[in-house]
């Protein structure tokens, strides 16, 4: 009967308050002063309440990735940063060549150096990635293009960046591409701790190597000069080598100075502890009935299907009865195609990869339908990718190659790879490897587009078009870079002339020093030396008029 009857009053004679913490049976409370909470219900004045469940935690995602314990910054891993910086500050300030593969080299390094002080493990994919990432950077090295000197160091980067997280799955990968983006402000503040903790010891054997670096500084700058002043040749060879000190560039060279330092201090800082994006959670969508799922498959696959088929007529004989029917020339024809194919193909890969995020998986005959299906769309793709590039060389064959032209040549060619490694994942049992060699086949796509010099090859196609058909687009080939330059010089001389009278303006300047000048710079100077262009003085446009260009006009795409 006690079990059910109403309790005392807390505090009371004879009562007990059952909510009361132990030890606190029978105490009087004492007064409360107003605006205090009472005791025992600082936490909780309602002991009733259920327990309030905890809200959504922002970046929760990013938990399972969280790195574990990190190396601190070593004094031999500071010391490589601040030499990238100061090689970066020294070097790249009067353009690209050579230079940018000694700044790239000396990051990797200093990130090595952070590597082996965490004790990690040198692997096979680390390797690879990081041999591809400074062939990328040996693209200003050979050529004088700006925009595959762009794209070459941006793969270089986001290569380094995988090569030190690592990565197998989508999500690994993906996510370790752009990773140094987030990782130079925290770099910074790993380098200041690693400085405010750096023992008594570790700053002993700092202090010996910057003053060593100051007396070489000192004894190379006194007897350099010596030697300078003493023989003509010893003037140019050091000339060469050393880099001007003006005090007008000093900001420039700050700021290149803090942005080498604070990307390899970013690079260091993965390689001590990296975050490993391949525990990134990323749930698989909810499967789809059959029905649902595969009847959109289905009836694309029959789009793809016909499409198959017309081009096969097409192919075989159907082209010029195609062309008088629709009116358009060959050109026409082909340009007016290749734009709508290669969204196509784009569109289509995008659709493989959600039909896989949600097809069926609950049986081996739900497994076995997405794999069919999902391959047939792929081989139908396939299709549709050699008909662009057929379409788009049909129609460099009749008006000339451009580089906008060459550059979706290339990324529809990889595109095509693309599909021929998820049509090999799919017939194989593991498709592990997937995300690695699709990256890898980018990676390889832009290194082999920067190395072959895409503007010597536009140049080469275009002089060859003019060799056999006595037709060139001077427009097509005027604002190259002058990687074009032995190419356009087989040009008849009014031709030469109008082709490459931008290119002499640019090289008209001051030599670049050697380790900013291309292979390609160097070649197109001598060219000038031996060969100046014919009435190059003369006036503007004469040699261009002579050759019957027509200034105006856009070019197509």
């Amino acid at each position: 009967m006690s079990g059910h009857s109403t309790p005392a009053p807390a505090g009371g004679p004879s009562g007990s308050d059952p909510y009361r913490a132990p030890g606190d049976q029978g105490q009087q409370p004492g007064p409360v002063a107003p605006g205090q909470p009472r005791p025992g219900a600082a936490h909780d004045p309602n002991p009733y309440r259920a327990p309030a469940r905890p809200g959504p935690q922002p970046f929760s995602w990013l938990r399972p990735s969280d790195p574990g314990p990190k190396a601190p910054a070593t004094p031999r891993g500071l010391a490589g940063a601040l030499l990238t910086g100061l090689l970066v500050s020294w070097l790249l300030n009067r353009g690209l060549g050579v230079n940018l593969l000694i700044c790239g080299g000396a990051a990797a390094v200093g990130a090595g150096l952070a590597a082996r002080s965490a004790g990690r493990r040198v692997r096979g994919w680390t390797v690879l990635w990081s041999v591809l990432a400074l062939a990328l950077l040996a693209v200003p090295a050979l050529s004088d293009a700006g925009w595959p000197t762009m794209l070459s160091t941006l793969c270089a980067l986001g290569l380094a960046s995988l090569a030190l997280h690592g990565g197998r799955r989508w999500a690994g990968v993906l996510l370790a591409l752009p990773g140094i983006l987030w990782q130079l402000v925290p770099g910074v503040r790993w380098a200041g701790a690693g400085l405010r903790v750096l023992s008594p010891p570790g700053r002993g054997r700092v202090a010996p190597v910057l003053k060593a670096v100051v007396v070489a500084g000192v004894l190379l700058a006194v007897f350099g000069s010596l030697f300078a002043s003493a023989d003509a040749a010893m003037a140019d060879v050091l000339e060469g080598l050393i880099p001007s000190l003006d005090l007008g560039e000093f900001p420039l060279r700050a700021v290149l100075f803090v942005l080498g330092t604070v990307v390899a201090l970013g690079f260091a800082h993965i390689a001590a502890g990296p975050r490993r994006w391949d525990r990134t959670v990323i749930r698989p969508g909810r499967e789809r009935g059959r029905l649902e799922w595969a009847l959109p498959l289905v009836a694309l696959n029959l789009m793809f299907g016909a499409f198959a088929v017309v081009q096969a007529v097409v192919v075989l004989g159907g082209r010029d009865s195609i062309m008088r029917n629709t009116g358009m020339s060959r050109s026409e024809y082909a340009r007016q195609g290749f734009w709508q194919l290669t969204a196509v193909t784009v569109l289509t890969l995008v659709v493989v990869g959600l039909a896989k995020r949600w097809a069926p998986r609950g049986t081996e005959g739900d497994r076995r339908l997405a794999r069919i299906l999902l391959g047939v769309l792929c081989l139908l793709t396939l299709v549709v990718v050699a008909s662009a590039l057929g379409r788009m060389w049909f129609y460099v064959d009749a008006s000339g190659l451009t580089r906008l032209r060459l550059w979706v040549l290339v990324v529809e060619v990889w595109l095509g790879v693309v599909f021929l490694l998820v049509i090999t994942a799919g017939l194989v049992r593991s498709a592990g490897w997937l995300p690695r060699a699709v990256v890898l086949s980018g990676m390889l796509t832009a290194a082999v587009y920067g190395l072959m010099g895409p503007d010597a090859i536009i140049a080469e196609q275009n002089v060859a078009r003019y060799e056999r058909t006595h037709q060139i687009d001077l427009r097509n080939v005027r604002d190259l870079s002058l990687d074009a330059v032995p190419a356009l010089d087989r040009l008849p001389e009014d031709y030469r002339t109008c082709a490459l009278e931008l290119m002499r303006i640019d090289a008209a300047g001051e030599p670049e020093p050697w380790y900013a000048a291309s292979l390609a710079s160097s070649r197109a100077r001598r060219i000038f030396a031996e060969r100046p262009l014919v009435g190059e003085v003369s006036g503007e446009g004469n040699a261009c008029d002579r050759a019957g260009l027509r200034e105006g006009g856009a070019e197509r795409p």
